[in-house]
């Protein structure tokens, strides 16, 4: 939007690329998955295209004016933007007023040193909150919602007449206009809330990736495999078709299915250095819940056994062709029959990977896993 503005009032005609050419047009490409990203996933949807621009151009605002970019050394976009000089040779393009470079700052009289005093926001208010069950809070007359994987969790809420920037831990997990007024400000100060300092930082933890618990999500696909940055990793067939989420924490990765539970820890393959370059890298969530014993099924055979992680288990003439159920712990297997009785518990002295969890007649040859 802002492009096109600049594009019509300097008269600049766009030239189009070529139909299914994505090659052409790589930094656009770029542009609109940051713009998806860091925007359109938290934004709210607008009822009138007026709502949708204020939206657009405070995001804006923000990305060029206040939030400190890693590539420019943790400065932001426009303290990098300088105008040419304008020579006689120069075109004289127009540029919207927050894209014009900063005057200088004035000399202080007496000879004094020049003070930056840093930026206040002195609208602005900040006020914390506990994540109810439900995933939905309220703040004044507005509810938001920030999902019941939340759920406990502390979250700073950073509001003025714009904008509202929730936060955990520091850094934002989501950015919507705000709905409140002045008047909803002033009663919010009353009922305990506080000055608000800066905004949070946003959601990507960039330099702190190296010393921080961050994770990502991964498709696990139907051989129970995920791709991390350059490494193929084998997280468990069982998995196959679900969104994992895999969990970086200092030499440790852990696997956690999308129930929230561990699934399995494996030493992490992606040095803390490299680990905020990951598609989708964002500081931890909460922490994964215990794993869970694992259940399956097996048919006993005519003779009494049963196999389970190339583990064979006898459990009795007198149980053949029933179908039992085998709950794995981490140093024992309880086999319990079809009625609920515990049948027998066996020491584990395998720790194969399950591949099968339903139970189906016996078969000749090789028997499965």
């Amino acid at each position: 939007m802002l492009f096109e503005r600049i594009c019509r009032r300097n008269g600049i005609r766009q030239l189009l690329t070529r139909p299914y050419s994505p090659t052409t047009t790589g930094e656009v490409e770029r542009w609109h998955q940051t713009l998806q990203v860091e925007f359109l996933n938290d934004a709210r949807p607008s009822a009138a295209i007026e709502e949708a621009q204020a939206a657009v151009d405070q995001w804006r605002e923000e990305y060029n004016h206040r939030r400190p970019h890693q590539a420019l050394g943790m400065a932001c976009p426009a303290d990098k933007f300088r105008s040419s000089p304008v020579t006689g040779d120069s075109l004289s393009l127009w540029a919207p007023a927050d894209l014009m470079p900063v005057a200088s700052l004035a000399p202080v009289c007496d000879g004094a040193p020049a003070v930056l005093q840093p930026a206040g926001w002195p609208d602005a208010i900040e006020i914390e909150r506990v994540v109810p069950p439900p995933g939905n809070m309220t703040i004044g007359p507005q509810q938001f919602w920030l999902g019941t994987s939340k759920t406990g969790q502390q979250v700073m809420f950073w509001i003025d007449t714009t904008t509202v920037r929730m936060s955990i831990a520091g850094w934002r997990i989501k950015t919507v206009p705000s709905p409140l007024s002045a008047v909803d400000l002033a009663r919010l100060r009353n009922a305990g809330a506080h000055p608000a300092g800066p905004p949070p930082a946003g959601p990507a933890p960039g330099v702190l990736a190296a010393t921080s618990c961050v994770e990502v999500q991964r498709l696990v696909n139907a051989a129970g495999i995920i791709t991390l940055g350059n490494q193929v990793i084998q997280v468990g067939s069982p998995l196959a078709g679900q969104r994992a989420r895999i969990r970086l924490d200092g030499q440790v990765m852990h696997v956690i299915t999308q129930d929230g539970v561990l699934w399995r820890s494996l030493p992490c393959p992606i040095p803390p250095g490299q680990r905020h370059k990951l598609q989708g890298v964002r500081l931890a969530g909460p922490q994964p819940l215990p794993p869970a014993s694992m259940v399956v099924q097996r048919k006993v055979s005519s003779r009494g056994g049963i196999q389970v992680a190339r583990q064979r288990i006898q459990v009795g003439f007198s149980n053949a062709g029933q179908t039992v159920t085998i709950q794995l712990g981490d140093t024992a297997l309880r086999v319990i029959d079809e009625h609920g009785e515990l049948l027998t518990t066996v020491p584990r002295a395998s720790n194969a990977e399950i591949s099968r969890f339903k139970a189906y007649g016996t078969r000749t040859g090789q028997a499965a896993r």
